[in-house]
């Protein structure tokens, strides 16, 4: 007989298995499931503005792809939607699947908070580790309620916290050449 106090453990086949939901999304990370729904507009437009800054960035340089809510499968029970990603088109070539997700880690993750402790944990500390241990070089944590972005860079084979940028702050990258975004537009003000 099962334990009743054992935690269930999903897989991406489980995934699979749930309804499509435009109003929830569904992700596991070291199997643990993740239910979050959709987000604030505050937390879309700041997703928005990343990805047009990254897009037009990436249009004049031609190195890689931005995807916006691309699903990445590390393994069978770490599988996840990130808000953005940036992906060289070398690494795309060898990540891609034919279902179009990425099996393995992009250069670049970002991730919006959304408000809630289930959120902040799943973002600031289980997709942290992830992220890390699977070999993404760097992760923008965006915060639109602080207008604050964490920035976190591969350091010793892990993702360190570099800096955290505030609104009169330029968020540059080693990875991006020439990408140099104010962290005011990401956090325009009416």
């Amino acid at each position: 007989m099962a334990d009743p106090q054992a935690a269930v453990c999903f897989t991406v086949s489980d995934l699979e298995r749930f309804p499509d939901d435009d109003l929830l999304r569904y992700e596991i990370i070291d199997g643990e499931l993740f239910v979050s729904k959709a987000p604030h507009y505050r937390h879309q437009n700041s997703g928005n503005l990343c990805a047009n800054a990254l897009t037009n960035w990436n249009a004049e340089t031609g190195l890689g792809m931005v995807l916006p809510g691309i699903g990445l499968i590390f393994s069978e029970y770490d599988a996840v939607i990130p808000d953005l990603v940036w992906v060289s088109r070398e690494r795309l070539e060898r990540l891609a699947d034919e279902a179009g997700h990425l099996l393995g880690a992009p250069e670049l993750v970002v991730e919006v908070l959304s408000p809630g402790a289930a959120n902040l944990r799943r973002d600031l500390d289980a997709k942290l580790k992830l992220y890390s241990t699977r070999g993404v070089d760097e992760y923008w944590i965006v915060d639109w309620r602080l207008e604050t972005v964490a920035v976190y860079r591969r350091q010793r084979a892990r993702l360190r916290l570099v800096s955290t940028l505030s609104y009169e702050d330029t968020l540059t990258s080693p990875l991006l050449p020439g990408f140099a975004l104010p962290i005011a537009q990401l956090f325009p003000r009416d």
